[in-house]
């Protein structure tokens, strides 16, 4: 009995040592995971006090960014992969008008901006500002930012360089043109004196007068010339009829070929009732490319004025079937004083060349020797008006000897 009672004391004993083992590596393990805590909460606030430097280091930039595009003088504008505007600064607004945001980009541009010619990277709001439009791909294909730049200023001062590169030219023009006024001049001079005389009859008194004012008509055309030469990109803009103006050529055309073996056409396919600028300039132009028509065919052949839409610009064409323009002729007519008649000035096509860049457009000639030649004029359409459904105005000169 003794021997069982000291079995179960030494048994007691292991299992009393058995765990206080237990208990002091379950303490050892607390204490160690107690610490491994108290190390993760350290770093826990550490990188919870980095993250909120970041946080505050991210406010303050977007703070900075912000700023900087509201008081950036170019428009910023960023669109979605969709074309949908999400986001602009205050400039894109003033250059492009409230109503931006989920507005998609290419309505924007196809309302607000009108195209230049020739300038593929350059658009014109209808007050008559240049924006310059440059774009970037967002990271991750997330879109695209786009920068419209107020060059208006910066055409503005080349266009002040033109026009004295112009003035400069127009002295120059002086001189070479004095026996072009003063011959006119001098015949007007001789016919008026023949109206003084009592023995004249009544029809060569008339034939006096349709000389004298021949002669001062041309004159007075020498002077127009040379005015919108030197106001190139200065001229009066406003809103006119286009079919009015093509009536006015068409009429004016018909009054000069009465004589003559030379049929006139206008044909408008446009459908455009009203354009915007210097209606007078504007017929001059086309007048000169006209008479420069009828003076090649030597009295008979075929004159076309054309008119058409293409996209946002307008053309008009004026196409002849005579002797044509030789290459080496053609790479400089529009240089002003260039000519190749003897009575010519060499300021027609350059006037025309000016009337077509103050009205943001340009002037083309395609034509060879012996195939007839054609000027093409285009121009950005602006304030226009369509309509729908009317039938295309067109004219056509029966021919007539007289």
């Amino acid at each position: 009995m003794t021997w069982m009672i000291i079995e179960k004391t030494e048994q007691l004993t292991q299992a009393f040592h058995l765990f206080n083992d237990l208990s002091k590596n379950l303490t050892e393990s607390y204490q160690g995971l107690e610490s491994q805590v108290t190390k993760l909460r350290q770093e826990l606030a550490t990188a919870r006090n980095d993250r909120l430097k970041t946080l505050i280091e991210k406010e303050k930039l977007a703070n900075q960014l912000h700023k900087l595009l509201a008081t950036l003088p170019a428009g910023v504008v960023v669109i979605d992969i969709t074309g949908k505007i999400i986001d602009c600064n205050k400039a894109a607004v003033e250059f492009l008008g409230e109503a931006l945001m989920g507005s998609s980009w290419p309505n924007i541009v196809e309302q607000k901006l009108i195209p230049v010619v020739n300038i593929p990277h350059e658009r014109q709001l209808k007050d008559g500002r240049r924006l310059s439009i440059s774009q970037s791909t967002l990271g991750h294909s997330e879109g695209h930012i786009i920068l419209l730049t107020d060059v208006s200023e910066m055409r503005s001062l080349q266009d002040l360089v033109n026009q004295q590169k112009n003035l400069t030219a127009m002295g120059e023009m002086v001189a070479s043109l004095a026996h072009q006024v003063r011959t006119p001049l001098s015949t007007a001079v001789l016919y008026a004196s023949q109206l003084g005389y009592e023995g004249i009859s009544e029809q060569q008194r008339q034939k006096f007068s349709k000389k004298i004012l021949e002669r001062l008509q041309f004159m007075e055309g020498q002077v127009n010339d040379m005015l919108i030469f030197a106001k190139e990109g200065r001229l009066a803009m406003e809103e006119f009829s286009l079919p009015v103006m093509l009536k006015k050529i068409s009429n004016a055309m018909q009054e000069q070929l009465m004589i003559s073996d030379i049929q006139f056409s206008v044909t408008d396919t446009s459908k455009i009732t009203a354009i915007q600028g210097n209606e007078n300039v504007l017929r001059g132009a086309i007048m000169n490319l006209l008479n420069n028509a009828q003076q090649a065919l030597n009295g008979t052949g075929e004159i076309q004025l054309i008119v058409k839409q293409h996209n946002q610009d307008l053309k008009i064409i004026v196409k002849d079937n005579g002797p044509g323009i030789s290459e080496s002729a053609k790479e400089r007519i529009f240089e002003p004083f260039f000519t190749t008649r003897v009575s010519g000035t060499g300021l027609g096509l350059a006037v025309v060349d000016s009337v077509m860049r103050a009205h943001s457009g340009t002037v083309q000639c395609v034509s060879e020797s012996g195939s007839g030649t054609e000027f093409v004029l285009i121009f950005p359409i602006a304030g226009q008006s369509f309509v729908p459904n009317e039938s295309n105005f067109h004219s056509k000169r029966e021919n007539r000897k007289v």
